[in-house]
């Protein structure tokens, strides 16, 4: 299954404290989503990310904010399902290729999805996608490269997602209002579940 066939929401989650990766993970299982990106941000990620690898198997787990080829081995070895960074050097796409896992390199232009297809990839990242020109900018680019496919991330909130999950060039988003840090901190795992319910509800009367 394509990475952006999982869930039409990825929660993207810097967290501080690995000791809330099993929790929280849990918590998003319960609300229904299946999926989770755990940013390489901060010290404790790649914990966060075994822990939640070898706890809480019904979840796919990925390693988000990629930005050293170094980390894409790191990442896998600890378990990550999947990959995704913010931009897309070729050392950068060398060794997540290695990896063999699946990944979603971060594109902003048309140029830079131009770069991926030439490499025979078909689904990416959007990066920053509020920045980049939001929903009309993917839209504009679903024309010329019809056959590329986008989770685009960055600015997205629960305000405007169904704007991007409506195009037919994107299969999910990502986006951190599922996992406030606030909530996260506090430990309201019930809160979690209940923002995770509410987003697959908006997606699902969407897609209806």
């Amino acid at each position: 299954m394509s990475l952006l066939d999982i869930s039409p929401v990825i929660p993207v989650v810097i967290l501080e404290d690995a000791s809330r990766a099993v929790p929280l993970a849990r918590a998003l299982v319960a609300g229904g989503i299946d999926i989770i990106e755990l940013t390489l941000r901060t010290s404790s990620a790649l914990e966060s990310i075994e822990r939640i690898a070898e706890e809480v198997p019904e979840i796919t787990v990925g390693a988000g904010t990629v930005v050293d080829p170094a980390q894409a081995g790191q990442a896998a070895a600890k378990g990550a399902s999947f990959l995704v960074s913010p931009g897309a050097t070729d050392p950068l796409l060398d060794a997540m290729t290695e990896t063999g896992l699946p990944f979603l390199a971060g594109t902003a232009t048309v140029s830079e999805m131009l770069a991926l297809r030439e490499r025979g990839i078909r689904e990416a990242k959007v990066f920053p996608a509020r920045a980049s020109g939001g929903a009309p900018f993917l839209q504009a680019v679903h024309s010329p490269v019809p056959d590329m496919r986008f989770c685009p991330t960055g600015g997205i909130g629960p305000a405007d997602a169904a704007d991007y999950l409506a195009l037919p060039n994107v299969g999910c988003v990502g986006g951190s209002w599922i996992t406030p840090a606030a909530v996260v901190e506090v430990a309201d795992w019930g809160e979690i579940t209940r923002l995770a319910s509410e987003a697959l509800a908006v997606a699902g009367t969407l897609r209806a």
